[in-house]
């Protein structure tokens, strides 16, 4: 039976999400539930110092972020060279593609992904694709640096050992969602180049040319809805940037002995917790710039939003418990409204 990749995605977004949605329902049946989830889900400021068994250091953030810099970092450059050689958009043939076709022959024992993909929207698809992935990689490599250079984590910080467990698996399982499209025939691309270098490594070599700016010719190509989600992304991104920069200047104050005190600036003045806002928008763009067309990436955003809406309920629970002055008209997560 075949193996459906974007099926595996779907389930498993939908088996995260489902518990967290019934778990915030208003009904005193779930609420053994809730408390279950937030054992799980908390970590920093909102773990509770007693609940220790089964956790680890907060600092370890930054697997988080090491797995998904090397992780999207190879399934971009993969889907790029793929999508370059295999599905060019507006140009008839490459250079990059002629080289490989001289090496290669026709009788080739390597010959799998010799021919290109023939249907124009399956191209536009796999360039799609990876101008996605290229977005991603943006988000995880500031968030890489926000986790070495932004954030101090307290030593006694801790997060639950299943939090940290489902923190690997989404950097795994969401840059896939967002090449889910064309995923299998990437990696098998991407193995076959490899074994084909093993082969003839010095003569490719010898005779291929990178032009990066053919490499990124054909983005230019894609659709005005891949552009109003770079954007909505670029907006969601600099928010958090700030954001970020807001939290770890506060607690850069509390590890030099100040008490903790209220974030303010930017998006904080609206809500309790901006970077989680900002973190929605960014995953909306993501969305946007798909053209809304793939279920794997809806389920992706719905995933993200009850996660962090989740988080950020509990997030203010604590500000209110923890200062009296606390402003009463800041929002949970979204301006106005929650």
């Amino acid at each position: 039976m075949e193996i459906r990749l974007d099926w595996l995605l779907r389930a498993a977004w939908v088996a995260g999400t489902l518990p967290i949605l019934i778990a915030s329902l208003p009904f005193s049946l779930v609420h053994s539930l809730h408390g279950f989830l937030l054992e799980f889900s908390s970590r920093g400021k909102t773990q509770q110092s007693s609940s220790h068994k089964f956790t680890v250091p907060q600092r370890f953030f930054l697997h988080f972020y090491v797995v998904g810099v090397v992780w999207t970092t190879f399934l971009m450059l993969a889907t790029w060279c793929y999508a370059y050689k295999m599905a060019p958009l507006g140009v008839a043939a490459f250079s990059f593609s002629a080289a490989a076709s001289h090496l290669t022959g026709s009788s080739h024992v390597f010959s799998l992904h010799k021919s290109r993909v023939a249907d124009a929207q399956d191209r536009f698809e796999v360039w799609k694709s990876a101008f996605l992935l290229f977005l991603m990689e943006i988000h995880v490599l500031r968030r890489l640096y926000e986790t070495l250079y932004v954030f101090k984590y307290s030593s006694s910080a801790r997060m639950h050992i299943f939090g940290y467990l489902t923190g690997l698996y989404f950097y795994v399982a969401a840059p896939l969602s967002l090449c889910s499209f064309c995923a299998f025939e990437v990696l098998n691309f991407a193995t076959d180049q490899v074994a084909e270098f093993n082969v003839k490594g010095p003569e490719m070599l010898s005779i291929i040319e990178v032009d990066l700016w053919r490499y990124a010719m054909p983005i230019a190509n894609l659709g005005w809805w891949q552009w109003v989600g770079a954007a909505i992304f670029a907006w969601g991104w600099i928010h958090q940037c700030r954001c970020h920069a807001i939290l770890g200047s506060v607690r850069e104050h509390r590890d030099q002995g100040d008490k903790y005190v209220i974030p303010s600036g930017d998006w904080f003045d609206m809500v309790s917790s901006p970077h989680y806002l900002a973190e929605m928008v960014i995953y909306a763009g993501l969305l946007i710039a798909s053209g809304g067309t793939d279920f794997t990436i809806w389920l992706l955003l719905a995933f993200v939003v009850a996660n962090l809406a989740f988080a950020a309920a509990e997030t203010q629970r604590w500000y209110l418990k923890k200062f009296e002055d606390y402003p009463h008209n800041r929002r949970i997560l979204l301006p106005f409204i929650y």
